[in-house]
Order: C-alpha cells, then structure tokens, then sequence
C-alpha cells in the first residue's frame, strides 16, 4: 500500500527513515526539473534537490499539515535555487572583468538530430536570447515564470509556493512573458 504525503510526513516526524525515503523518491524527479531550470546546471540541480530534502528534513517538524507537502518542497526548491544563482552571480562578479558575460545558459536544449543549418543557427540565437532574457529577470518574475510555463503549475500553487497572493504570481508571470516577447520580437518579425 502506497503512503500518502501526509502519512509519510507523520511517521518521518516519528524517525522512520523509510517514510522520509518515499517522500524522497516521491518528489526528487519534479525538484531536480525544477532546479535544472532554475541553474542550467545538472551537477547545481542534484545539488539543490540533496540541499532541498536536507532542509526539509530538518524543518519537517514545522510543516504545515493542512499544506501540501509538494508545495512546500518547492519552494525550499526554489530558494535554494535561487540561493545558489545568487552566489554564481556574487561569485562571477568578484572573478571577472568588467563587460565580460560568464553566466551559464540556463535553456540548454539538446537539438534535432539532424535540423537544417538555418533552423539550427535561428533555434541558437533565440535559445541565447531567452536565457538573456531569463538571466535578467528579477527572481520573483524568473522563478514565476519557470513554475508556471516549464512545471505546469497553476496561479494558485506558484503563489502558495512564492509565498505571495495569486495575483502577485499572476503579475510576475505577465512581467516575465511581455520581457520575452520584447527581446524575441524583433527575432520573430526577421523570421517572416
């Protein structure tokens, strides 16, 4: 028989490790697709799905019940995330010279097997464009943006997630789509 979330967060309070493992192997897939996005990074992602079940583990005594228990991992998720951006970018900027571009592409895609030269140099620049874009984001608005079109997530999980009203969600969301469409626009247009 298969254990509900809340069930396994009940015996995990209790010390059963093997209920904190089906949490674990519940949610560890959705955490990494979120963190790949968020980082770009395979190695940053399973780092902050490993940093997001540590905290949890730890706060699991300060879970809410009447929450969801997914809900809450992602937004840990999305912090640490977020954190370790926030250090990449600290990091970056007491490397670098000034003017140089060294953040990773958060997008990286794997192309067609075999897509025309054309296609491939268009699917390049926009590729580019979009994790420019994505790179200059405001947290809120990119972490918004990645639940909402990468994950699926409907308004009201984003903002119980964020820890923000729907709405508020909703706004980063719009935010985030009108700065893309801005900086695809003229991608687009030269396309046609």
């Amino acid at each position: 028989m298969e254990l509900s979330d809340s069930v396994a967060v009940a015996q995990a309070r209790t010390g059963d490790s093997g209920a904190f493992r089906v949490l674990v192997e519940r949610h560890s897939r959705n955490l990494f697709r979120l963190a790949y996005r968020m980082t770009g990074h395979q190695q940053d992602a399973e780092d902050v799905v490993q940093e997001t079940f540590l905290r949890a583990y730890r706060q699991l005594s300060k879970f809410d019940d009447r929450a969801s228990f997914g809900t809450w991992l992602y937004r840990i998720a999305a912090n640490c995330s977020l954190d370790l951006i926030r250090a990449r970018k600290r990091r970056a900027a007491q490397t670098e010279p000034a003017g140089e571009e060294g953040a990773p592409d958060p997008m990286q895609s794997l192309p067609d097997p075999a897509p025309a030269p054309d296609r491939l140099a268009m699917s390049g620049e926009i590729e580019g464009k979009v994790a420019a874009v994505l790179d200059g984001l405001s947290e809120m608005e990119r972490t918004a943006f990645v639940l909402r079109h990468y994950e699926g997530m409907c308004i009201d999980d984003i903002g119980r997630t964020l820890g923000v009203q729907p709405n508020a969600a909703k706004h980063s969301i719009f935010r985030a789509v009108q700065k893309l469409r801005r900086a695809l626009e003229p991608l687009v247009s030269s396309a046609s």
